[in-house]
């Protein structure tokens, strides 16, 4: 297995970053949840990936391997603040992502998400993602484990949830632990891990 480096991304990679991100969390059923159910859910999934590298490019991190297979986003939620930028996008992703009509279910689910989260400082980690050709050949995990160190090195626990059970033994087997499930029209398991 070859070894992956990881490097922040640049906002010339925020086309690349959501491509990977799009293709991987395709028939995810958390980001089915959130973009509109239309003819357009293809184009609304990508929409969800550039909000999702705005909001970490600005308050938390953007991870990219060297090969440009794999990618995250990383998002520090104690940094996050309103400034023109961030209202904006939350209006585009209201307007061209969510639907209108559907904005207030994904803010309750957002919600009830949020309040299993811990006051202290810690990294969120919204996606990961490697190109579907590429899955399975530990691009991912090594991802990951940067990840856990940077978190480590920032002395930050890291919170992620994933609606695909067949994820769980590779999170678990990385030191990520369930600690809750939510019921939702799935079911969606909430992990965290400790820096030890």
């Amino acid at each position: 297995m070859m070894e992956v480096d990881m490097k922040r991304a640049d906002l010339n990679q925020k086309s690349l970053v959501a491509d990977i991100l799009s293709k991987a969390f395709d028939d995810n059923k958390s980001v089915n949840y959130v973009v509109n159910q239309d003819g357009n859910r293809h184009k609304r999934i990508r929409g969800l990936m550039e909000y999702s590298y705005n909001v970490c490019d600005a308050f938390g991190d953007v991870w990219i391997s060297e090969d440009a297979e794999a990618c995250a986003l990383v998002l520090h939620p104690d940094k996050k603040r309103s400034t023109l930028n961030s209202v904006l996008w939350d209006a585009k992703l209201a307007l061209s992502v969510i639907g209108l009509s559907r904005v207030g279910q994904v803010l309750s689910r957002e919600s009830k998400i949020k309040s299993f989260h811990p006051k202290e400082p810690f990294s969120y980690l919204w996606f990961i993602g490697v190109r579907p050709e590429f899955q399975g050949s530990g691009k991912g995990g090594q991802l990951l484990d940067e990840i856990i160190e940077s978190s480590r090195r920032d002395n930050r626990p890291i919170y992620l949830e994933t609606s695909v059970e067949r994820n769980l033994p590779w999170y678990q087997k990385h030191g990520f632990e369930i600690f809750n499930t939510l019921e939702l029209t799935y079911k969606l398991y909430m992990l965290r891990r400790f820096n030890s």
